[in-house]
């Protein structure tokens, strides 16, 4: 077992249930991106919860939905549609997260539905800032700027991180410009991500195809693709593994995460 799974594992053993919203709470993929046993700086409160193990119990389910919206639903049932536009399939999401590039990547009027609206941006200048937990999912996020159709905008995108059943899942939302070093930093691990393959509105495909590289996610989900030829892409990460699914949903836990990155083409993207 790698060292990865070995710390996540501590993790799944140790951790204890968050009261819905707590702000602040410890991130894992932090924690285990430094090295440091997430146990001893385990802070939670409340009562322990049945460990992980049990059938499904440790699943995330990732449902492709349309441009760069994916829904992820947790253990627990918790529903989170990413880069929100209004739509995100026949359910109402519990939670969204979305960016201000452009309309097909946010609503100034989302469901009222939905529990929780985080935005990738500050409508009153400066990053976004969020650390919110919803039952079983953490969510954070890592400011970056974006591009729209006046010009970039500081400050304008946020990698969204939902760190569910030991898993750190990352949506690098409508990126256009290689990371630094701080915010891989702040990134920690991700184990699985999605990213825009569209090579123009976004980041180059050059650029986005070194960026995951560097990230070396086990789990690699294309969005944002227009019709371009995917391809192009794909060839930029030749020791990247490539499975083409039928379906749009992807079932994941710790366990079944595959050992080489693989880059996973869901049905519609």
């Amino acid at each position: 077992m790698t060292a990865r799974r070995i710390a996540a594992a501590a993790f799944m053993t140790a951790c204890l249930a968050l009261p819905a919203h707590a702000q602040n709470a410890p991130s894992t993929c932090h924690a285990i991106a430094e090295g440091i046993p997430k146990a001893q700086h385990a802070s939670f409160s409340g009562q322990a919860p049945a460990l992980l193990a049990a059938l499904g119990r440790e699943e995330v389910k990732i449902t492709y939905a349309h441009h760069s919206t994916y829904v992820i639903e947790s253990p627990a049932g918790v529903t989170i549609a990413t880069d929100y536009s209004g739509y995100a399939g026949p359910l109402v999401p519990r939670v969204v997260t979305m960016n201000n590039a452009h309309s097909t990547h946010y609503t100034n009027v989302p469901d009222p539905g939905i529990e929780t609206v985080l935005r990738g941006w500050n409508p009153d200048g400066g990053p976004a800032r969020h650390q919110v937990t919803v039952d079983d999912t953490y969510i954070r996020n890592v400011p970056t700027d974006t591009r729209g159709y006046g010009g970039d905008i500081a400050d304008g995108n946020s990698i969204f991180v939902f760190e569910i059943a030991g898993l750190c899942i990352g949506h690098l939302g409508h990126l256009h410009h290689l990371l630094t070093n701080e915010d891989f930093a702040e990134l920690g691990r991700l184990d699985v991500v999605m990213v825009p393959v569209d090579g123009s509105w976004t980041l180059s495909q050059e650029g986005m195809a070194e960026t995951v590289a560097r990230l070396q996610s086990r789990i690699v989900l294309p969005m944002h693709r227009f019709a371009g030829p995917i391809e192009r892409f794909l060839q930029r990460l030749p020791d990247f593994a490539v499975e083409r699914r039928a379906e749009r949903s992807l079932i994941v836990s710790m366990r079944s995460l595959p050992e080489r990155p693989t880059i996973v083409v869901l049905d519609g993207v």
